[in-house]
């Protein structure tokens, strides 16, 4: 009896010692509200015609895109851990949570890693990359989908009044975070999806031919942060390059992914600061963004812009955030037209609890003074308008 007592203790320590090494944690955020939004898009050719469109809609993922994800860690001993995530997009007012275009969920960010205390940490997957992460301290807005962002911008109506500024996430990708040292701490990432594939026919009929080449996908990118008393600043470049067995070249994408393009050599910058005065955080970005073809580098496109911002709260439940900036685009060698873009955006939150919140949202941004540029043609203005409810958890 006294050895079958022992032997229930025993594995009852050993179980309370192994969970306790262990975590798992889901969470996740629903944003819901009310849109509205008056896009307009002039194409060059009037033969193109123009398109205007005002929308009135109950909404989602206005302030933050609404997710559901998993993480855990789990302590191996000597101050190692090994640690993953899994976050997947939800669309809370679609009839599919995963969206209706979406044959799956949307994968936002999945990796597994390990962990060092006193170093920092590497891992492997579907992951932001340095430029996003740097954003995301530093972006006044806070990188919601509102237009009105030079460094965030948004659509509204499926108008495009800017591209994206830089890519938000990589496949096949592998980081690494240090820790903070003297001030200073640094970010990385390496990705890579290649494939040489050779031509196959049968008995020399050139109709039975698969077409062969590559196809590589492979990217870079290294982030410098650096904390002194109230003061923060960041930089972070990266760069991916698209090549495909086609004469295809698709210079500037219009979402903010891991798509690069085709044939096309895409090189970003990013340097931000914010300085904290107590009553209120001020916010400083610089952004740019070229993509190159890789099958003849005059043709390129370049966006750049700046954005200043403040961010306070005015009281202990409402906090208020405003940005401005402007920006330009140029294409196809210095003979080529240019477009001018500006954005501004003022915002508010309300807490009901540290979980719960209402919020309202107004930007504007435009882009003009172009005839054919990156897939924008013409000029395009958007004003939009966003109020809601977000809940963490």
């Amino acid at each position: 009896m006294k050895k079958s007592l022992l032997a229930v203790a025993a594995m009852t320590a050993f179980a309370g010692a192994a969970q306790a090494q262990s975590s798992v944690t889901v969470y996740g955020i629903l944003d819901v509200g009310f849109t509205g939004a008056d896009a307009k898009a002039f194409p060059a050719s009037n033969a193109a015609g123009s398109k205007k469109t005002t929308s009135a809609q109950f909404g989602q993922s206005a302030e933050t895109t609404s997710r559901l994800g998993f993480k855990g860690t789990e302590d191996l001993g000597g101050g190692l851990a090994g640690f993953f995530t899994a976050e997947f997009q939800l669309y809370p007012q679609e009839d599919r949570l995963s969206g209706t275009a979406s044959s799956g969920l949307i994968n936002r960010q999945t990796f597994v890693g390990l962990s060092k205390k006193g170093l920092g940490q590497a891992a492997i997957g579907t992951q932001y990359t340095p430029i996003h992460t740097s954003v995301a301290a530093t972006d006044p807005g806070q990188q919601n989908n509102v237009v009105g962002s030079i460094i965030y911008p948004a659509k509204a109506n499926s108008v495009d009044t800017s591209t994206a500024a830089y890519t938000v996430r990589q496949n096949n990708a592998i980081t690494f975070n240090t820790e903070k040292f003297a001030g200073f701490s640094a970010k990385g990432i390496y990705s890579q999806k290649n494939q040489d594939q050779t031509q196959t026919g049968a008995n020399n009929v050139a109709a039975t031919y698969t077409a062969g080449g590559t196809n590589n996908i492979s990217g870079w990118g290294l982030g410098v942060d650096y904390t002194w008393q109230k003061l923060y600043v960041t930089a972070a470049y990266q760069s991916f390059k698209n090549e495909t067995n086609t004469s295809v070249v698709a210079i500037v994408p219009t979402t903010n992914t891991n798509d690069n393009g085709s044939n096309v050599t895409d090189n970003q910058t990013y340097v931000a600061a914010t300085y904290d005065f107590g009553i209120l955080k001020a916010y400083a970005n610089w952004i740019n963004r070229k993509a190159t073809s890789t099958l003849n580098s005059n043709n390129y496109a370049s966006r750049s812009g700046q954005q200043i911002g403040v961010r306070s709260f005015i009281t202990p439940t409402i906090e208020a955030w405003g940005n401005l900036g402007n920006g330009r685009y140029t294409a196809y060698g210095a003979g080529e037209p240019t477009a001018n873009m500006n954005a501004w955006q003022l915002g508010s939150n309300y807490l009901l609890s540290k979980r719960t919140n209402l919020y309202a949202i107004y930007g504007k941004s435009q882009t003009s003074n172009v005839v054919s540029l990156g897939g924008i043609n013409g000029s395009a203005a958007a004003s939009q308008y966003a109020i809601g409810v977000r809940h963490t958890f």
